[in-house]
This record gives structure tokens, sequence and C-alpha cells, in this order.
């Protein structure tokens, strides 16, 4: 139990709230629009100093529900798992999953939350959640509060098809900023996000060098095998096909901007055998390098022309 004294507890109604349930006729309009139908905002709300607060939903919500901590501690219990909130804790709860969630009696919480759903929004929840858990957290994200701002203010100005559009274009980079930005993780420089984040910066520094696994593992200080699940864990592909996507990634570059050749710029790369350079670049873009380069230029005298 999270309280004792069901007088205290309050689903609302806290000095400076924040707070728009949107219509179901407009979430109707939103299911509908095949530009937001994958994801869109049902609810969205700011609750500072919220003593006393207290929801409980046996059978769940109708939609996923994302709550970003900002000052205070809270708790917050989904099945019969248990989570402490402090100021930088994000919590996603799944639509439908039974959950509890309070301010703690002493220090109230402050929270920014949402509301959301849409044709790909369970598949976002279930893949944040099989990476990273129910509960993660960041450090103070002013951009985060900014798009919070923002869509609440275009929110409060009514539902046009344009303010729809606008506002849930901005909720995909208000989640993402919580859930999916792994620069802005809080946590031991020992965690293994931060891990990946100095394995991503040793590749973009040594895009002219050949790098084995066991030397960017060494360089994080982990087994390469620990090493190797955890990046493609986190990033979907293993670090050598990361650093190989990375490394055509600057190869385009090269073939847009200068006139090297194709042997010069595999060179660049650190790849001795511009023959292989070619097939990888082929097989990470879907055209050869020579290909590449001339629908470029073909297409960059098209823009001159119309110009």
């Amino acid at each position: 139990m999270l309280y004792r004294n069901e007088l205290t507890k309050k689903k609302d109604g806290f000095k400076g709230q924040k707070a728009i349930a949107i219509p179901r006729s407009i979430l109707n309009h939103c299911a509908e629009n095949s530009i937001i139908a994958n994801l869109y905002v049902t609810n969205i709300g700011y609750y500072p100093n919220a003593q006393y607060h207290f929801r409980q939903r046996p059978a769940g919500a109708g939609q996923h529900i994302l709550i970003y901590c900002t000052d205070g501690k809270g708790y917050v219990q989904v099945g019969e798992s248990i989570y402490t909130m402090e100021a930088g804790d994000v919590i996603t709860i799944p639509d439908h999953a039974p959950h509890t969630y309070a301010a703690d009696v002493n220090n109230p919480w402050t929270i920014y939350w949402i509301h959301f759903t849409g044709i790909t929004a369970s598949n976002i929840i279930n893949k944040y959640i099989k990476n990273n858990g129910i509960k993660t957290s960041v450090r103070s994200l002013n951009k985060t509060i900014e798009l919070f701002d923002e869509m609440y203010s275009r929110l409060e100005r009514g539902y046009s098809g344009e303010t729809l559009i606008y506002v849930n274009m901005c909720v995909w980079h208000f989640i993402s900023t919580l859930l999916f930005n792994y620069d802005y993780v809080a946590g031991e420089e020992s965690s293994e996000k931060t891990m990946i984040e100095i394995a991503i910066d040793f590749f973009t520094k040594n895009l002219h060098k050949t790098i084995t696994l066991c030397e960017v593992a060494q360089f994080v200080n982990l087994s390469p095998a620990y090493f190797s699940a955890t990046f493609k864990n986190k990033t979907g592909v293993s670090p050598i096909e990361y650093f190989n996507q990375l490394k055509i990634q600057k190869a385009c570059q090269y073939l847009q901007f200068t006139q090297l050749r194709i042997k010069q710029i595999s060179a660049e790369l650190g790849i001795t055998d511009h023959y292989y350079f070619s097939r990888l670049f082929t097989k990470v873009m879907g055209i050869s390098p020579k290909a590449y380069r001339d629908r470029r230029t073909v297409h960059n005298d098209e823009i001159r022309i119309s110009v």
C-alpha cells in the first residue's frame, strides 16, 4: 500500500496543474488520418508538486502512459513490480497493464505526462521496454519541456486539422527525447548505454582505420562477447557492421562533395582493397560507388537547371 489515509488521495486538483483530454470525436479523426494514425496523443498534463496524487487502474488504461518526473518523488506499480520515481526518471506503462501510481507523501513529485496510442504505439513501447525496461533515467531535458509546452499551447487553441498534425508530429520527438536518445541517458560512466556511446565516438574518430571487435571492446573495458551482444541489442546491428555503415556514410560524402577517385576514397577509409570497398558500399547502399556518384551528379545538374 502506498497510502494509508484514503482521504488524502487525489486524482488532480494541484495548484498550477495543466491537463487536456482530447475529445473522442477528435481522436476518431486522428485514428482515420493517415499522417498521424501511427502515433497520437489522447491526454496530456503537468502536475507540479502534486501532493497526495494517486491513481489506480486495476484494468489498466486504453492508452500507453509516459510519466516524466522532474522533481520530488513518487511510486509506480505495474503488475506486481513497484518502481521508485525521482527527478530525471521516466516510466512507460503499456496499455491495459494494471497499475497504480502516487506521489511521495513527504516530497511529492512534479510530473509531465502523456497518454498516447496509434497503430505503431505498441511496437515502440515493446521495443523500448525490451531494451531498457519499464523505467529509466535521463538528465534534465530543456528540449523535452519546450516540446511539451509547445504541444500543450497548440492544443489549448483547439483541434484544427493542422494543429493535430503538428502536435502529433511533435509527440514523436517528445517521446524520442525521453526513450531513445542515448546521449541524454544519465547514470554511471560504466553503464551499458554510456559504453555504447563511447564506442560510437571511437568509431567516428577512427573511420580512417581498420578496427577489430577486440580493439573497440578493449577501449570500452568490456569483453568482446559481452560488448558485441550488448551493442547489437541496443542498435540492432553488430559493432563492426555499425562501423562499416559509418564508413559508407563518409564514403557517400566523399563521392558527393569531392573529386577523389574510388580507390582514393577506399584508402581514406582505411580499406586497402578498393574492390572490397566497392562490394561493401554496394551491400550497404544497394548501388555501386560509381553509380552513386553518377546519380548524384545527374541530380545536382537537374537542380542547377531548374534554378
